[in-house]
């Protein structure tokens, strides 16, 4: 791959999530020479288990899974706070992505993380938690960049998150700087 390629998680697999609109909305923000998708079968991989990742019986969910993280330059987690925490559907991607052990699909890759909840918190430990368990699992966290949105029910109402401009300038920051991170892998 001669571009980069940013591959979107999102912690959400409601129809109408702010953090769906939140990864739309990043799509849209990647600059021409870049691209960026939202991978949207999470709900199809079953919860790890290491008896059914051997050659032969690994779910087809996983291995396309794996196979888009591994095209990707870099990912992107959105995510919300489900009871203080990373989403399942999240952290099971992130465990399937960080195995076989020493081969992990997202070793050295830069990845940024955006949360968002309707408290004010702004899904802050949602935020640390999918950070540190990506980390864990190989993917160089931009450490620099973090986004937390609060109050999103005040803040969006009815609206699509690319309607409010100080969130979209945070969105658009994100993206220049996984752009950026990109594109210093691919000079390597």
């Amino acid at each position: 791959m001669t571009e980069p390629h940013v591959l979107i998680l999102v912690g959400s697999l409601r129809a109408d999530s702010v953090n769906k609109q939140i990864a739309q909305t990043a799509v849209e923000m990647f600059p021409t020479g870049s691209s960026a998708v939202v991978y949207g079968a999470l709900s199809e991989i079953p919860f790890y288990n290491e008896d059914i990742d051997v050659d032969g019986q690994v779910p087809v969910g996983a291995l396309d899974l794996r196979a888009a993280a591994e095209e990707a330059t870099a990912l992107l987690l959105v995510t919300p706070e489900y009871n203080g925490t990373v989403p399942a559907v999240l952290k099971n991607a992130i465990d399937w992505l960080s195995r076989p052990y020493g081969a992990s699909a997202v070793q050295g890759k830069p990845v940024a993380v955006i949360s968002a909840s309707p408290s004010g918190y702004g899904a802050k430990w949602a935020h640390e938690h999918a950070r540190k368990a990506v980390g864990i699992a190989g993917g160089r966290v931009l450490e620099h960049v973090e986004l937390t949105i609060g109050g999103t029910s005040d803040k969006f109402g009815a609206a699509h998150p690319r309607e409010n401009a100080v969130v979209s300038a945070e969105i658009s920051e994100v993206v220049a700087e996984l752009v950026r991170a990109s594109n210093e892998l691919l000079a390597v």
